[in-house]
Parts: C-alpha cells; sequence; structure tokens
C-alpha cells in the first residue's frame, strides 16, 4: 500500500509538484484555498482525496507538503484556526516548501513541537521549469532526523537536497538565494538593453556572457524568453518582490546592510506599481526598457 501524504497548495508549483508525487508513488489527499484547482488534479487523478480545511489533511496523512504564497498563508494552515495543528498526532511531520520569514517557520516549529509533532522549512528554487521536470533545488532547515525522513519526498520532487541546518536555516538559504537571483535579473536586463540599443544582437550578447564569468542561470533560462518578451510567469514578480522584503527584514534583524538588494526590491515596487506584478521576475527587463525608451530585439 502506497503511503498517503498531504499537500496544500495547488498553484503554479503545487500543481507539477503534486503530478510527481503521485508517478513517484505516493497517494495524496490535498486541499486548496480555491476549489478548481483541487477539481483539476482530480480530473486528472480521480483517486486523489480532497479534504475541505488543513486539519482534514492532517487526519488522513502523517506527512504534509504546504506551498503557499506568504509567512501569514502557511502561519494559518499550519497553527491557525482548523489548522494541521489541530489534528497532529505526535510523530507526524510538516514540511513546509513555501519560501517564508524565517522567524515563522521556527515559530511553526516550536508550536508543533508541544503536541509532539515536527516541520521542516524547505524552500526551493528552480521555478516552475523544475517544479515540472522535478529538478528543484531543495534547502532544509529542521531536525536530522526528520531531514531523512523526508528524504524519498524530496527526491520526487528535487535533484539538488541540502540540509542547512536547524529550524529556519532552509528560509536562510532561500532569501539568499532570493538575492543573487533578483540581482542576476536587474543585472542582465541592463546588459541586453545596453548592449541592444548601441546595436549589438541581444542573442549574441548572451552567448558571450555565458560562455564567461559572467554566466548565469538566469542567462541560460530565461535569456530567451526576455529577449522574445515572454514574461508568462515560472516565478511571479510580486512574488520575489515579497521575498525580498523578507530579505531586508532578515538583514535588519542582523545588522546586515544589503544596499543592492534595497535596490532590486524597489525596483520590483515599480513593475508592481505599473500592474506588472503578475508577470515573470525576469521583466525587471520591461522598466530598463522603459527607462532607455529601448525594446531589445527592435534595432532603434
Amino acid at each position: 500500500m502506497s503511503e498517503t501524504v498531504g499537500l496544500i497548495g495547488l498553484g503554479l508549483m503545487g500543481r507539477p509538484m503534486a503530478r510527481n508525487l503521485i508517478r513517484a508513488g505516493y497517494s495524496l489527499v490535498v486541499n486548496n484555498r480555491s476549489r478548481g484547482a483541487v477539481d483539476d488534479l482530480l480530473a486528472e487523478y480521480p483517486d486523489v482525496v480532497a479534504a475541505t480545511t488543513p486539519a482534514e489533511v492532517a487526519k488522513h496523512a502523517r506527512t504534509v507538503i504546504t506551498m503557499l504564497p506568504d509567512s501569514t498563508d502557511v502561519e494559518r494552515v499550519a497553527i491557525g484556526e482548523n489548522g494541521l495543528i489541530q489534528e497532529m498526532q505526535p510523530g507526524d511531520l510538516l514540511i513546509d516548501m513555501s519560501t517564508i520569514a524565517p522567524a515563522t517557520s521556527r515559530e511553526i516549529f516550536e508550536s508543533l513541537r508541544f503536541v509532539g509533532a515536527s516541520s521542516l522549512d524547505a524552500p526551493v528554487s528552480g521555478g516552475d521549469k523544475g517544479a515540472i521536470a522535478g529538478t528543484l533545488s531543495i534547502m532544509v532547515g529542521g531536525r536530522e532526523a526528520d531531514f531523512e525522513r523526508a528524504r524519498p519526498l524530496f527526491e520526487a520532487l528535487g535533484t539538488t537536497i541540502t540540509h542547512c541546518g536547524d529550524a529556519g536555516a532552509g528560509q536562510v538559504v532561500k532569501a539568499c538565494n532570493q538575492v543573487v537571483v533578483g540581482i542576476a535579473y536587474q543585472a542582465v536586463s541592463e546588459a541586453l538593453v545596453l548592449g541592444s540599443k548601441a546595436g549589438v544582437d541581444p542573442r549574441k550578447i548572451i552567448e558571450v556572457l555565458d560562455g564567461g564569468l559572467a554566466s548565469t542561470a538566469v542567462l541560460r533560462l530565461r535569456g530567451e524568453s526576455m529577449i522574445n518578451g515572454d514574461f508568462e510567469p515560472g516565478g511571479r514578480a510580486e512574488l520575489h518582490l515579497k521575498d525580498l522584503g523578507i530579505v531586508l527584514e532578515t538583514g535588519k534583524s542582523l545588522n546586515v546592510p544589503l544596499p543592492v538588494s534595497s535596490v532590486v526590491k524597489q525596483k520590483y515596487a515599480e513593475l508592481q506599481a505599473l500592474n506588472r506584478g503578475h508577470l515573470d521576475h525576469s521583466a525587471l527587463l520591461t522598466l530598463v526598457e522603459d527607462q532607455a525608451n529601448h525594446k531589445i530585439g527592435r534595432m532603434t
């Protein structure tokens, strides 16, 4: 008999993660704030069990994965009214794969500890493409024994799986990841607009940069789509804005100056103000294009 796993959150990342868990042989009980995503998954996999509340998920599954937008969402699902904590038993495990504040992850860990359950914070990098392919990078905070227990689940979802330390450590590493990714998107955007406006084919720019010290996954995974003006979200700009808010709050609490991260966060805030927050986080390019009065791909 296959192990039953709970999954709460069937958004851009949660849906392909659900498919990969099912392919790996797990039985799923799922919950989502809006019913449409649940119905879509049930149409594809009729054996999936739909739960009406997070607490009901915990009734059916000893291990529950959450993939949710923000700290408040995870807090509500884990320890709020009708939350997982209402039905979790000693030995149960929450694996939160959302990107949230490290302090919230530690708070949830301590709350579940009082009922004998445990949690791992296990945010991911790789976007929707990594979720679909099962090649996510997963950074994990929590107890070593819980990490080893969850390893088979992680292996169904990702390829780079790292235990980073105690509760909250996974979220700290994800914050570091978002610093580098956000700055890289801004840097690539500026480089592409600069070179293109000077008359160089942006594809040549990507080819050269990717072959040297400036090489980055941003160039390889999003360079072509940026040139084509394709900003279908693999990771939404509005969520990167949220993540950089976490970064700056964490930096403030540790007295770590993050001046460039602060500038990039302001750029994402500008994108949000222009009603482009629903676009991919690579849409920072559109701000640079606007300010330079130049669309890459069209020599002007």
